[in-house]
């Protein structure tokens, strides 16, 4: 294994040329197909109908979508011209957006008509006023000076927007000269992906990733799954999160084998699609496949093609590795750690560790990356077996944080060392364990709660289907146990059931003084869990029923 320096755009052209007819995406549910030669041909026509409309080299061009089939055509389109594809989280608001916008410099935004409970076509027109009295490509928003062009994914005509079939179309005036001048200026060093951190905590940052970064990200990630021309992976998590577009669409696009798409999370169309295509391998965050293994019509569907996999995106309980190894036939489920900073693989459990390790650890580092554990104090290498911050080296690290020198310095070093602020430990394997971010520590008292070990303890109550812990305040101890439990359909439990379980097998002071049994959880667009949400739940759920934390 080594490096490479290809650009997406070369990689794409590299399958389109050796495996031309080879199915490149898939939409199962409606039976869309493209082949790497077909999916080439399209992306070079919108390229051109970019370059038509203003963008070039380091153009923004946001996309605000769902996994809809042209979303990977206008982030291969734009790699190819050198514009940087700015990504939208599907559960923004007004507000949200509006903060992107401006932040991001965005000069094109391409969306489609909206998910969930927003139009966002309203939300733009809302943004942009002007647009409804504009010309096509001559916008000139007062507030969004730098904005320029809507683009509406999809075939529908709005004012002032273009569509899907205009900027192709336009596209036809842009020669081939012209196009191949454009891919000619790009490095597989220049930006080429701008995400927005989830905005857990303060502001949202637009986190700059190379071509270098994601391209090789996504290689290594396969490669440490055994992947070839012949998997299929069902990639159901979110294009606009790293986990889509880099540990799926990357490891696709270097491997040269087959996405299987599913445009919005649902068990059943991805059950059906890994049915009917024959998928064999499966990626989502711990809830998704929550939701296909408690699905009610699980049991009509064939799913011992799929053999890998990745859960990731959240800490991963071990029971419920164990249940997708035994009923989704995943064999060698695997997991990533790492965040959008790191491209995002930091350590990954490839198919060598023993099903044990996979479980209950995040593996090693990726190849050509440094991965060190520190005392956040001293700033010196913790020993094996002692907690410390994760901290990163290597190809993997963002550019920086898009106009926020100050930002970028404090989670990049001197030494170019990332700091991750979340804690964990090294075996004596060098495996990674994640303990919990720094910030999602329970102190209850003086004493350091770790939630992961506290949930991993509850999963193995008999009925509970989810359970999540934090910190409740508390003006005696600074902060009490609280967890959050989904239970099973068909389950009762009561919060005496709970604690009865722990007693004696937990230290007292771990015991959940608050227990809260709720449907859902909430949830970034990306499919994390909010912690920080949960820990206002619990102080208004706990007014709801007239006690006040002590």
């Amino acid at each position: 294994m080594e490096l490479q320096e290809k650009t997406l755009g070369q990689w794409l052209e590299h399958w389109a040329e050796f495996t031309p007819d080879k199915e490149y995406l898939v939409y199962s549910d409606r039976n869309l197909r493209f082949t790497w030669k077909e999916f080439n041909d399209r992306v070079d026509k919108m390229a051109k109908g970019l370059l038509s409309i203003g963008v070039k080299k380091g153009t923004h061009v946001g996309i605000w979508a769902t996994n809809v089939p042209d979303w990977l055509t206008f982030l291969y389109a734009g790699a190819k011209i050198g514009a940087v594809l700015v990504t939208v989280n599907t559960n923004y608001k007004q507000h949200e957006l509006e903060y992107l916008v401006e932040n991001a410099d965005i000069h094109t935004l391409c969306i489609t008509e909206g998910v969930f409970d927003g139009s966002y076509v309203d939300m733009v027109y809302t943004m942009l006023p002007e647009l409804k009295n504009s010309q096509r490509g001559f916008l000139k928003s007062e507030r969004f000076p730098k904005m320029k062009n809507v683009v509406y994914i999809g075939q529908e005509k709005f004012r002032g927007m273009y569509n899907t079939s205009e900027l192709l179309l336009l596209g036809t005036n842009v020669s081939d000269e012209e196009l191949a001048r454009a891919k000619k200026t790009v490095s597989c060093y220049d930006v080429v992906n701008m995400q927005y951190t989830s905005g857990t905590t303060g502001f949202p940052k637009g986190v700059m990733l190379t071509h270098y970064n994601i391209a090789n990200n996504g290689y290594f990630t396969g490669e440490g799954m055994k992947f070839t021309s012949e998997d299929k992976l069902c990639c159901c998590v979110p294009l606009f999160h790293c986990f889509g577009v880099v540990l799926a669409s990357m490891n696709v696009l270097t491997h040269g084998c087959t996405q299987v798409m599913v445009e919005k999370f649902d068990p059943l169309v991805v059950l059906a699609s890994v049915h009917k295509e024959r998928c064999t391998a499966l990626y989502g965050v711990p809830t998704m496949f929550i939701a296909e293994l408690n699905h009610p019509m699980f049991d009509m569907f064939d799913v011992s093609s799929l053999r890998t996999g990745i859960m990731a995106g959240a800490l991963c309980p071990v029971e419920l590795m164990r249940a997708v190894t035994e009923k989704l036939h995943i064999t060698y489920i695997t997991s990533v750690y790492g965040l959008t900073e790191s491209s995002p693989g930091m350590t990954h459990t490839t198919l060598e560790e023993s099903f044990e390790e996979r479980c209950t650890t995040v593996g090693k580092e990726y190849p050509f990356t440094e991965v060190r554990v520190i005392d956040p104090e001293t700033g010196e290498d913790c020993p094996v077996g002692v907690q410390g911050e994760i901290c990163c080296r290597g190809y993997l690290v963002m550019k920086g944080y898009y106009k926020n020198p100050q930002a970028t310095a404090e989670v990049i070093d001197k030494d170019g060392w990332l700091h991750s602020g979340d804690l964990g430990v090294r075996d004596e394997n060098g495996n990674y364990r994640i303990t919990g971010r720094i910030k999602d520590m329970i102190i209850r008292g003086g004493e350091n709660i770790y939630p992961r070990e506290v949930e991993e303890f509850l999963y193995h109550l008999e009925g509970v289907q989810d359970v999540q812990v934090v910190g409740v305040a508390s003006k005696k101890y600074g902060e009490e146990v609280g967890a959050f439990i989904i239970l099973k359909d068909g389950v009762t439990m009561t919060e005496e059931i709970v604690k009865d379980f722990c007693r004696g097998k937990i230290a007292r002071h771990k015991i959940p003084k608050y227990i809260f049994f709720v449907d859902k959880y909430p949830l970034t667009g990306s499919g994390k869990i909010q912690k920080f949400k949960l820990r206002e739940m619990s102080l208004d759920l706990l007014a709801e029923k007239g006690i006040i934390p002590v």
